[in-house]
């Protein structure tokens, strides 16, 4: 689809032609120009009611999928749409003809991939911008820049999607029958005291922290066979396929930060059992115990819930000590166990 409407009209939206620049100066409003249909990949030419009847649907479907990618509502006079954002509204319609996707979760198909991908757009535009303000390089220089950099970074994006595709396309066709039934370790990494730390520490160090925890979490979680499920400032939500691959995670985790002597303390809770899977993200009652046993936990700990302590009975690698029974929202017999590595 197209850009965020909210950023503002494109340059020059009002169809009149650009002043032309004067003698040795450099033409900006034509630079930025050229860059937005690169970014765009085409001219903008539609209003919303123009791209829906040209893609054959109707306008308030058009509306859904707009307002669900994250997108603010555009005027009806306004120009804003190109042939990419109608091949693209063609081919989710294509596939829902051919029975890929089911109509029911259409918006929350493209809510899904427009959180990720705004977020990844959010990351690329602040790292671009950072390396603009190094290097000093006049406005002109600079779009011309970020136009060779689009190519790569395209084709970058679509190598590591269709890695993790085959990854997860393979775990899919080897699995067990737990995998198939949805059976996962969950596990939740929370910095403590995040809130105070959030007060002492400026913004630039608030941002170089939660940057280098979240890169060792992933390095973490993925060196032991998991998948980062999403990050929130302070806190990681993993899932790994085995009771044992959840333990390893857990405690390489700790002993991580431990190394590392300047990181802050983490509390991580683990549970294990049928979790939903759904567009990405993790739902249930076995994430909903792994929250509450972080919340438990001690800083430098890990604690585990009963069906996790059992998949793990008998592990060499491994001890669970039973606690005593705790109250939380939710569960008031909660009964955790200690993880620790055996001796």
């Amino acid at each position: 689809m197209a850009p965020d409407a909210s950023a503002g009209p494109a340059v020059n939206d009002s169809g009149a032609d650009p002043e032309p620049a004067e003698p040795g100066e450099t033409d900006l409003a034509g630079l930025n120009r050229d860059f937005e249909q690169a970014l765009l990949g085409g001219e903008r030419k539609f209003t919303r009611i123009e791209v829906s009847e040209r893609a054959g649907i109707s306008i308030g479907r058009a509306e859904r999928m707009w307002h669900a990618l994250g997108f603010a509502t555009v005027p009806d006079d306004e120009i804003a749409f190109t042939d990419g954002d109608v091949e693209a509204l063609r081919l989710v319609a294509a596939l829902e003809d051919d029975g890929f996707i089911d109509p029911e979760v259409e918006s929350s198909l493209a809510r899904k991939l427009g959180q990720t991908q705004s977020r990844l757009a959010s990351w690329q535009s602040a790292m671009f911008l950072e390396f603009l303000a190094n290097s000093k390089l006049p406005a002109d220089e600079a779009i011309e820049v970020a136009g060779l950099l689009l190519p790569a970074m395209e084709r970058l994006q679509t190598y590591v999607w269709r890695r993790h595709l085959a990854a997860a396309a393979g775990r899919a066709v080897a699995g067990s029958d737990e995998l198939a039934r949805g059976v996962r370790a969950v596990g939740f990494a929370d910095i403590v005291s995040y809130t105070r730390l959030t007060r002492r520490l400026t913004e630039a160090e608030l941002g170089q922290l939660i940057e280098r925890f979240e890169g060792m979490a992933a390095d973490v979680v993925a060196l032991n066979g998991g998948r980062v499920i999403k990050s929130i400032g302070d806190e990681v939500l993993f899932v790994t396929d085995t009771a044992a691959q959840g333990a390893a995670v857990a405690l390489a985790l700790q002993g991580t930060v431990t190394s590392a002597g300047d990181l802050p303390e983490l509390r991580i809770g683990l549970a294990y059992g049928n979790i939903l899977i759904r567009l990405g993200d993790v739902y249930g009652e076995v994430v909903n115990l792994a929250a509450r046993l972080t919340s438990e936990c001690k800083p430098g700990r890990v604690l585990a819930d009963r069906e996790l302590a059992a998949a793990l009975d008998g592990h060499p690698g491994y001890r669970l000590r039973r606690l005593r029974r705790v109250s939380v929202r939710g569960y008031h017999h909660l009964i955790p166990y200690a993880l620790q590595r055996a001796e």
